[in-house]
C-alpha cells in the first residue's frame, strides 16, 4: 500500500505549522517560549477537587453523547448570564474541546465544493478543516479594517468567486492571532449580508471572557437561526488539557451536529464533564484574576513595542499581540523567528501560518520574566541590525 493511495483530502493538509515550529524550538533546553496559546495559570482548585470527587464517586461510565444533563444545564445558564446566549440545554452539545466542536460543525453544515469565508489573519485550523472537508476556503485580508470583517469585504469576496456557492463564514471574536474585538455595531452591520446570502456563521468565541475594557458581543443576538457558537473552558478556566468545549446552535441543526460529534468521539470524558459542572456553577469569576494579569502583561508589551517602533493590531482581547517585523530585519517570519530562537533563546510564533509572512504572534499567556526576555531579545536584535545598516 502506497501513501499516495490514502485519502487525498488528508494528504493535502500539512500538520499544524504552529505545533511543528513549537516542537522544533523546544529542543533548546534554554528556550523561553511565547508561542502556543497556553495559559500559564493552574486550573482553579475547586475544579480539581470536583474531578477528584467524581473519580471517588465512580462517575466513570459512558455519559449521554450530547453531554451530561447537569453540564448542559449549567452551560445554558452560565453563558446566558455572561454573554446573553439564548440556548436551552437541548441546543448545546459538549465536545472534546472547541476544536472537536469546530470539526463536527464543519462536517455538518457544508457539502463538498461549498465556499467558506475566512477573514485573515486567521487561526490556521479553519483553512485545514476546509481542506479536509473538500470546501473552498476564501481568504479575506482584513488588515486595512483593523482585522475586523466588514459587509463590503463579504460582498466583494462573494462577487470575486461567482462559480462558488458561499455557504459559511468563520468569525473569531476575540481574535487569535490579533486580539481584535468586534463592537456591537460591527457585528450588527454584518447581519444583513449574512442573512441575504444565506451564510452560516461559525462564531468562535473561545476567548470571550478575555476582553480588556470592552464588552464581548455575539452574533447570535441578531442571527440565532444561522449562527453556530463554539466555546469552552480552555482559556477562561485554564483547562486546555482537560479538553471540554461546547457547541450552541438552533434546534434541528444542533441535532445533526450532535450526530457528527457522536461518531467522532462518542462523548467527552465523564470525569472532565463533572469537573466542568463545578467550573460553570461555582467558577463564574475564575477568569477575572487571570484577565487582570493578562491586561497588565498586554500593557507592558504594547508599551515596549511602541518604544521599539514596532506596529501591531491593538489587542483588546485574547492574549496575543500580532506585530509586524521591522523593515530593517529579515522579513520572512519563519527565518526571523528561528533567528530569535537560536540567537537569544526566545520563541515567538511566525505570522505566516496565520496569513502574514511578515509578522510575529507574541503570546502574553506567560510570565513577566518571559515577556521581559522577549522584549530584551527584540531590543538587541533591532540594535544589531541598526548598527549593521550604518
Amino acid at each position: 500500500m502506497e501513501i499516495n493511495e490514502l485519502n487525498p483530502d488528508i494528504l493535502s493538509v500539512k500538520p499544524s505549522a504552529l505545533r511543528v515550529f513549537d516542537h522544533e524550538i523546544s529542543e533548546d533546553p534554554d528556550i523561553v517560549k511565547l508561542t502556543l496559546g497556553e495559559p500559564d495559570f493552574n486550573v482553579p482548585e475547586h475544579i480539581k477537587q470536583a474531578a477528584i470527587a467524581s473519580i471517588n464517586a465512580n462517575q466513570s461510565h459512558y455519559p449521554f453523547y450530547w453531554g451530561i444533563q447537569e453540564l448542559r444545564d449549567a452551560a445554558s445558564t452560565y453563558y446566558r448570564d455572561k454573554f446573553g446566549y439564548q440556548y436551552t440545554a437541548d441546543q448545546i452539545v459538549c465536545t472534546v474541546g472547541a476544536t472537536e466542536g469546530l470539526s463536527a460543525t464543519f462536517k455538518t453544515l457544508f457539502r463538498p465544493g461549498d465556499g467558506i469565508l475566512i477573514p485573515m489573519p486567521a487561526y490556521p485550523v479553519y483553512k485545514a478543516m476546509a481542506g479536509i472537508n473538500q470546501l473552498v476556503p476564501i481568504m479575506i485580508d482584513t488588515t486595512d479594517t483593523d482585522c475586523v470583517l466588514t459587509p463590503k469585504q463579504v460582498t466583494d469576496a462573494i462577487a470575486a468567486h461567482p462559480d462558488v456557492t458561499v455557504r459559511g463564514v468563520v468569525i473569531t471574536d476575540p481574535s487569535n492571532p490579533t486580539g481584535a474585538v468586534y463592537t456591537e455595531e460591527q457585528l450588527a452591520a454584518l447581519v444583513p449580508v449574512f442573512r441575504d446570502n444565506n451564510i452560516w456563521v461559525i462564531s468562535d468565541e473561545i476567548y470571550g471572557e478575555l476582553t480588556y475594557g470592552v464588552k464581548h458581543y455575539t452574533l447570535s443576538k441578531w442571527l440565532p437561526e444561522q449562527t453556530i457558537i463554539i466555546n469552552g473552558l480552555s482559556k477562561s478556566h485554564a483547562m486546555t488539557g482537560w479538553r471540554i468545549g461546547f457547541v450552541f446552535g438552533p434546534a434541528g441543526v444542533i441535532d445533526q451536529i450532535a450526530k457528527a460529534h457522536q461518531f467522532e468521539v462518542t462523548t467527552p470524558t465523564s470525569i472532565v464533564q463533572y469537573a466542568a459542572v463545578e467550573a460553570l456553577t461555582h467558577g463564574q469569576n475564575d477568569a477575572a484574576a487571570m484577565r487582570k494579569i493578562y491586561e497588565q502583561r498586554r500593557d507592558y508589551l504594547t508599551q515596549s513595542l511602541d518604544k521599539l517602533g514596532m506596529t501591531y493590531v491593538a489587542p483588546k482581547g485574547a492574549f496575543y499581540i500580532f506585530t509586524k517585523i521591522p523593515e530593517q530585519c529579515e522579513q520572512d517570519s519563519f527565518t526571523f523567528a528561528r533567528h530569535l530562537a537560536k540567537t537569544y533563546h526566545v520563541g515567538l510564533m511566525p505570522g505566516a501560518p496565520f496569513g502574514d509572512p511578515q509578522a510575529l504572534r507574541i503570546s502574553y499567556a506567560s510570565s513577566n520574566e518571559n515577556l521581559h526576555a522577549a522584549v530584551d531579545a527584540l531590543t538587541k536584535e533591532l540594535a544589531r541590525v541598526g548598527s549593521l545598516a550604518k
